[in-house]
């Protein structure tokens, strides 16, 4: 090879050198503006003020402001479909929950695919479902109503939230698992299904514990069972569904929040979501904050979620076939 040869060589190579480098210089660090977290809830719920909580402190780690957008809607389609369309950068989240996850199985069609076109990022907290019914009712013990359940076939109310809530589809697992003939009936809302049962319209209600905990701390509700594996913290004294023991051995629900970002977004960016949500409800103040709200703070990797999300939807799916419920 000739000197001059050499020489044109080397030339080239630390030009393209210098373009890599240069490249690498010119893509902007994350962030790099204001953080966006799209809340398919309104303003003042639990999922907005867990997303409010976490959002301070990802904010104070991250270096950039995080903005709460609240978009209600049914299904969580609004706020999904924004996302699902964002830029995969990583500045715009998604709150998801077990809503997401009742949404995918009850729907026939949303506009996006809440596995594919999403990237878990962690969990943020979860919370307990818990069976109540009238204090002054006839059901004393949870025992009691399965035994009158089963004696009376067809003739215990169950009343839940709207059809499609992850009550309403934890009434449909409980009837189904626990073997009994009971109707389900969605009201429109926490407030209606608790007069309800107050009136004496329905037997016993599944819900969310925190919206019931002022009802039952002034004695207005007995809490029969949570559904969750364990007993709630709020309630110690009241057991979980699957100390009934038999067909109810199993079982295990409870509702959670998240956050995803749109599809592609970089790993690496993803992951350092992810660590800054797992610092932010690790944290006591948080941990206070949520356990108000009765609400555990839970954080997780994205595998983790993705793998539970997934797990979530094919439950949901397997309840609304043997419950022969109709998709949406």
């Amino acid at each position: 090879m000739t000197l001059e040869r050499r020489r044109l060589l080397q030339g080239a190579g630390a030009l393209a050198l210098g373009t890599a480098a240069g490249i690498a210089t010119a893509q902007p660090a994350f962030p790099s503006r204001p953080i966006r977290i799209v809340v398919p809830n309104a303003a003042g719920g639990a999922a907005d003020l867990t997303a409010r909580a976490v959002g301070q402190k990802m904010a104070a780690a991250l270096g950039q402001p995080v903005v709460i957008d609240n978009k209600p809607s049914a299904g969580g389609v609004v706020a999904g479909e924004q996302v699902a369309r964002a830029e995969p950068d990583g500045h715009t989240l998604l709150l998801i929950s077990s809503g997401s996850a009742v949404s995918a199985a009850l729907f026939k069609k949303l506009p996006f695919d809440t596995l594919a076109d999403f990237a878990p990022v962690s969990q943020m907290a979860r919370f307990d479902l818990a069976i109540a019914v009238a204090a002054n009712g006839r059901f004393k013990t949870l025992g009691e109503l399965l035994a009158w359940a089963r004696a009376n076939p067809g003739k215990l109310n169950v009343g839940t939230p709207q059809i499609g809530t992850t009550q309403n589809l934890a009434a449909e697992l409980f009837k189904l698992s626990a073997g009994i003939d009971a109707q389900v009936v969605p009201f429109n809302g926490t407030p209606p299904v608790v007069t309800a049962v107050r009136g004496g319209e329905i037997d016993v209600l599944v819900d969310i514990l925190g919206p019931l905990m002022p009802h039952i701390q002034g004695k207005v509700l007995r809490p029969l069972a949570v559904l969750g594996r364990e007993r709630a913290p709020e309630l110690p004294d009241v057991p979980a569904v699957r100390e009934s023991g038999g067909p109810l051995a199993g079982f295990d629900v409870s509702s959670w929040n998240g956050l995803a970002a749109p599809a592609k977004t970089p790993p690496a960016v993803v992951e350092r979501l992810s660590r800054a949500v797992q610092d932010a409800v690790a944290q006591a103040d948080v941990k206070q904050q949520l356990q108000a709200l009765n609400m555990t703070a839970r954080g997780s990797s994205p595998a983790a979620l993705r793998d539970f999300l997934a797990a979530d939807i094919r439950r949901w799916d397997e309840v609304i076939a043997k419950a022969k419920l109709q998709k949406l």
